[in-house]
């Protein structure tokens, strides 16, 4: 059963979402966001996990309509989007709707988050993303720029003077193809985590803006691919790899983005930000703490190796002919 693509090549849409390990997921909310909006591609990226995996994905995909991309191993997010994208592109879609395997949304949310990218060509647009027991899950998070840390915009007080600005989630976002391409895609260096606080920041440096479309409602289950990609072996707390990258990622973040005043600041509350983090996997992991605590020590380890190589480069005399935005390129 393939999909019917009506719509013309200047305002065709794509459905792109990045697998691993998680088919099942995509039987259970691609087909439904797919069947939804049976105008649009979908293009499933499948980062390697097994054999097993693959051929699941490829039966789903003949039975189903949709288009591959196959890479031999894991790419991460970030990477896995852009070859999707790339590939809807060839296609001939101009909009993108980047959504998790554990994500799905109605048509008339889709059909707004695509309007919305239409009329705001330079913006990146997400709906509010709730849980299935109704619950709010995402509606915009802003990131302080004094401590690195998060809170969700409900909580923002404009008279605590603290400096912050927004983000969106990866989780599932709409983008237009003349800003993605501005943007050039997300940055592949952070592998898993971040790469949207990344993608946000730049598209705000690029003069566009992040939006939380009001009445446009995503669901997000929890027990899903979240669960698989975040979850230790142990069953307790997150897995390895979400601490890891999470602290690395910050303070990559920070090499990339900020001043060097900014990046000190962010390299001496390294400390209390992987305490934070671990802590997001509930107090209950600590009764095998090995592999939650190896992850935090590492991933913080490799963030501060990051932050101070670009401020050793910094102080070099060749740094000053060198623009912000190319020092992603050098890390």
């Amino acid at each position: 059963m393939g999909s019917v693509h009506s719509m013309t090549s200047s305002d065709a849409v794509a459905i792109v979402v990045v697998n691993y390990g998680s088919h099942e997921l995509l039987e259970a909310n691609l087909l439904k966001v797919a069947r939804g909006t049976p105008e649009a591609y979908v293009v499933v990226v499948d980062n390697f996990s097994s054999q097993q995996e693959r051929e699941a994905v490829l039966k789903q995909a003949e039975q189903f309509g949709w288009e591959t991309v196959l890479p031999s191993s894991n790419l991460g997010f970030g990477a896995g989007m852009n070859l999707g994208v790339e590939k809807a592109q060839a296609l001939g879609a101009t909009s993108f709707l980047l959504l998790n395997p554990d994500a799905s949304l109605d048509a008339d949310s889709f059909n707004a988050l695509r309007k919305q990218v239409s009329a705001q060509p330079r913006n990146l647009v997400s709906p509010t993303v709730i849980r299935p027991d109704g619950s709010v899950w995402f509606a915009g998070v802003d990131l302080d720029l004094d401590s690195g840390t998060m809170r969700s915009w409900r909580k923002r007080n404009p008279a605590d003077g603290r400096r912050t600005e927004p983000w969106l989630s990866g989780a599932c976002l709409m983008v237009g193809l003349e800003l993605w391409q501005e943007l050039g895609g997300f940055t592949p260096d952070y592998f898993l985590y971040w790469e949207d606080v990344d993608l946000s920041h730049r598209t705000r440096l690029a003069g566009g803006d992040v939006v939380v479309l009001a009445g446009a409602t995503a669901v997000h289950d929890e027990g899903g691919t979240h669960e698989v990609q975040t979850r230790s072996k142990a069953g307790h707390g997150k897995s390895y790899t979400y601490y890891y990258y999470n602290l690395r990622n910050r303070l990559l973040f920070a090499a990339q983005h900020l001043d060097e005043k900014d990046v000190r600041r962010w390299m001496r509350t390294s400390a209390a930000a992987a305490r934070g983090v671990l802590l997001q996997g509930g107090r209950r992991q600590f009764l095998r703490p090995v592999q939650p605590l190896l992850a935090a020590i590492r991933g913080t380890r490799d963030g501060l190796r990051i932050a101070r190589v670009e401020l050793k480069r910094r102080s070099s005399p060749e740094a000053t002919s060198v623009p912000p935005e190319s020092r992603a390129e050098r890390l």
